[in-house]
């Protein structure tokens, strides 16, 4: 009974050990994720450092580069109580094993004294030939049989059981090692963290200086971004109301579908079920502005209403399709830079703020495929992409549809 609940118990330690790796390896991929997204922070500051970026662009790189050094710091702290939970396991599992053990032991002390004692092959004979009958001879012999496979067992058990105290011995020196290096890794961050604040917080108080000047700075940018949205708005409805022209779907005022062909239909199913799975649409990259309204770092009176993503990327970097389907319309509008429009169905993905475009209206795109060169900033040095995503005419969070975004 003792031995069943010892193992019982081990069983239950497994089970939490396999569900602990598993949530160790998730937190241990996400810190690396954002360790290369500092990386890519570090590399365009890098590459940019001869350029004079505006206030306002200096602050959004404070702010994302600040919010990846929380998050990094989260999850190496997550990974740290997750290895002292583990070690913690481990230190009960090898106090346990060493309980059982010494219980085996005990009894196969016990065991090899009592062969000991009957080891006279005269005194097993004796055992067997003082049975009263034939069927207690049989069961004495069968007795003798299973006590000594029972040595045998009993031997084998202490034997692995040993060999599994050693291997936990091992790998707690090695969770040991690897909570102290997230611990150092840590204190590392943290200092970063400090710098990066303390940089923060001299460029804001500079700022504040002349607030109503960046404001106005905010405002004039937002009013931009709005007229642009617009217009791609306004070609959307354009080319909704096209397509239920061609199909002889009535259109009113409140419609605001795309009326779809079977093959459009099948493109939009085929965009939908890659949903989360989409590439980027550059090579590399980072979200430098988030989809939705949020506060201005600079003014938080004032919000940014973004449709899309704001991606920051390397000078030189092409723009690609997320996904196949038909380039619909690539804008020209004054003091803007051109924008190509995919549709995927009555799906639509835009990039915004190109440099260069390689494709032309009705061309078929693949997946990956290249549609021109992201713009750069001569002044700055930044390379921008705005990329949105459209279900017709309701703006999507690109979060949802590209990988790991």
């Amino acid at each position: 009974m003792k031995f069943l609940f010892l193992g019982l118990l081990f069983l239950s330690f497994s089970h939490s050990g396999f569900s602990q790796n598993d949530k160790q390896k998730q937190l241990e991929t996400r810190r690396q994720e954002l360790r290369r997204e500092i990386q890519k922070i570090n590399a365009l500051r890098a590459e940019n450092k001869s350029k004079e970026k505006s206030e306002l662009s200096q602050i959004e790189d404070f702010n994302y580069k600040i919010s990846v050094l929380n998050n990094l710091i989260k999850v190496t702290n997550q990974q740290a109580n997750l290895l002292t939970r583990e070690i913690n396991n481990n230190q009960k599992q090898i106090t346990d094993l060493r309980n059982e053990l010494k219980l085996l032991k005990e009894d196969y002390a016990a065991m090899i004294v009592k062969s000991y004692k009957s080891r006279n092959q005269q005194s097993r004979i004796m055992f067997l030939l003082s049975s009263n009958d034939f069927k207690q001879g049989y069961k004495r012999l069968q007795y003798m049989k299973q006590y000594t496979n029972h040595q045998k067992q009993q031997g084998e058990t202490i034997k692995s059981k040993t060999a599994e105290l050693q291997q936990i011995n091992k790998d707690l020196l090695v969770q040991k090692e690897d909570k102290q290096k997230l611990i150092v890794e840590n204190r590392t961050t943290q200092k970063t963290l400090e710098k990066e604040r303390a940089q923060h917080q001299s460029l804001m108080a500079s700022i504040r200086k002349n607030l109503s000047k960046y404001a106005s700075q905010i405002k004039a940018k937002q009013r931009e971004a709005d007229r642009i949205d617009r217009e791609i708005e306004r070609i959307i409805k354009a080319a909704i109301a096209s397509s239920r022209k061609k199909s002889g779907t009535k259109t009113t005022s409140s419609t605001s579908t795309f009326s779809l062909t079977a093959e459009e239909k099948v493109l939009a199913s085929n965009f939908v079920s890659n949903k989360g799975k989409l590439p980027w649409p550059v090579e590399k990259g980072f979200v430098k502005l988030g989809y939705g309204t949020q506060r201005s770092p600079v003014d938080r009176s004032l919000t940014i209403k973004s449709n899309g993503v704001r991606i920051a990327t390397e000078k030189g970097t092409k723009a690609r399709a997320v996904f196949e389907g038909v380039v619909s319309r690539i804008i020209l509008i004054k003091n803007a830079n051109p924008i190509v429009m995919i549709r995927h169905g009555n799906y639509i993905t835009a990039y915004k703020n190109l440099g260069k475009v390689s494709v032309k209206e009705g061309d078929k795109v693949s997946t990956k495929q290249e549609i021109g060169e992201v713009f750069t900033n001569p002044t700055t040095g930044e390379t921008i992409l705005n990329f949105i995503v459209f279900k017709d005419l309701q703006t999507q969070n690109p979060a949802s549809w590209i990988y790991k975004m």
